[in-house]
């Protein structure tokens, strides 16, 4: 009974806000519902609604989908110095990476849900079922690594509120092996994504072995870096006390993670045209255009300014102050998301074996579908921060909880989950 009324508790406080969260969660809840009239379109017509052809099979929702697995990935940058390194600072924030990764999963879900021609079919991946093919396909191991990795840390951040909620300690067996298993687990998600493009023979522009290396590298720098952006706004709009001194740890994550990434990705376009093989044309499409079709072009290159752009900040000093490492941390994001998605997951059906070229542009249904998942997954994630933060504050206890029989017990549950706005300005310094 009592885990039903911390739920119930929860659930209130996910409905409980000021004008400012409830005109953010009505945009989303829009754009969702734009998304959902989209997807409602592509069931009725097809994958036609879709940019995507016999030529180009994937497009912007595999892109999506690649990306988001980095950012769930990410989160095991919040354990590792937490539970490794015995960094309390970062203690509390773990939950707030770890719930990041629960709504990046659930859009990873969704991405490949609604790239299913026929997602009705989905049952011959159940195992007993269906035909799991396990353990030879890897879409099997992607299955079996993504639920796991969602089941992993919806107990683990569970565990952790409840426990708080109840003014406990966390009971340790139940919670620490996970998290160490989630460690390794985190890594395998990404390494299994990368296996799924590296093992298809039949597109040589993904068969390379730095391809799993470069999507660790470009997770660690867009998933801390999205958690960055998410705390600065959690600072911005809560009393929540979260030190810069966090805030400059994980910026260099980021600030390392994006000279490797950097690195890797010249190490590959040195490789692609130094030798200049046969299987150099979709890195030639891809980076200057092939028989006159550049649609790829201003993708690439929009992406490796903004890396570069967001790895110069990130060395200089200024990166210290809050502004300058917002500004880094989005040009991070938007650089990886391109070179990820639409510069990766593309580029290899161009040209096809058969030396077609069929360029692929998302349609507006498409967009609007993506934009509609994205909106979810903020939405799951805002609903997960505001259930959070008043347990990890200290308001939502079980201890000052209101009687079930007071004649008050209304007035008081509505002043205790009344949302707190800073109560001190922040100063952003600028040296650490």
């Amino acid at each position: 009974m009592d885990y039903l009324r911390f739920l119930w508790r929860c659930t209130c406080l996910a409905f409980e806000g000021d004008w400012r969260y409830y005109l953010w969660m009505g945009v989303l809840t829009v754009i969702s519902l734009l998304g959902l009239n989209a997807y409602a379109k592509q069931i009725v017509h097809g994958l036609v609604t879709t940019g995507m052809s016999d030529q180009v099979s994937w497009g912007v929702y595999i892109a999506n989908f690649t990306f988001l697995v980095g950012v769930a990935a990410a989160a095991v940058m919040l354990v590792i110095p937490v539970y490794i390194y015995k960094n309390e600072e970062l203690e509390d924030l773990v939950i707030f990476g770890e719930l990041l990764a629960v709504a990046a999963i659930l859009m990873c879900l969704a991405f490949v849900t609604v790239d299913l021609g026929r997602p009705d079919r989905f049952w011959h991946l159940i195992p007993g079922v269906g035909k799991f093919n396990f353990p030879g396909s890897m879409l099997s191991w992607d299955v079996i690594v993504l639920n796991g990795y969602l089941l992993l840390n919806v107990h683990i951040c569970g565990h952790l509120l409840y426990s708080r909620y109840q003014g406990k300690h966390p009971t340790k067996w139940f919670y620490i092996p996970f998290v160490f298993i989630g460690m390794v687990w985190a890594i395998s998600i990404h390494t299994v994504t990368a296996f799924l493009y590296v093992g298809l023979g039949g597109r040589p522009f993904w068969n390379s072995a730095i391809v799993g290396p470069r999507f660790i590298a470009s997770a660690f720098t867009a998933g801390p870096a999205l958690i960055i952006l998410a705390l600065r706004v959690i600072r911005k709009v809560t009393d929540y006390h979260i030190p810069d001194r966090a805030l400059l740890t994980l910026r260099g994550i980021v600030q390392v993670s994006m000279l490797i990434n950097v690195f890797l990705l010249f190490n590959e376009i040195f490789k692609e045209f130094y030798t200049d093989s046969l299987h150099v044309a979709s890195s030639k499409y891809l980076f200057f255009g092939l028989h006159g079709f550049h649609g790829l072009n201003p993708w690439i290159w929009t992406a490796i300014g903004c890396n570069l752009t967001s790895m110069v900040i990130l060395l200089l000093p200024v990166s210290r102050g809050v502004r300058f490492l917002d500004v880094a941390c989005v040009l991070a994001i938007v650089g990886i998301w391109i070179e990820k998605g639409m510069g990766l997951v593309i580029p290899a059906f161009i040209p096809t074996p058969l030396g077609e070229i069929v360029e692929y542009t998302p349609t507006l249904n498409e967009t609007l579908v993506c934009f509609g998942i994205w909106a979810f997954g903020l939405m799951c994630y805002t609903v997960f921060l505001k259930m959070s933060v008043p347990i990890l504050q200290g308001r939502l206890l079980k201890a000052n909880e209101p009687l079930p029989d007071s004649p008050d017990s209304d007035v008081q549950l509505r002043e205790f989950l009344k949302p707190r706005g800073p109560s001190v300005p922040h100063v952003e310094s600028t040296h650490h």
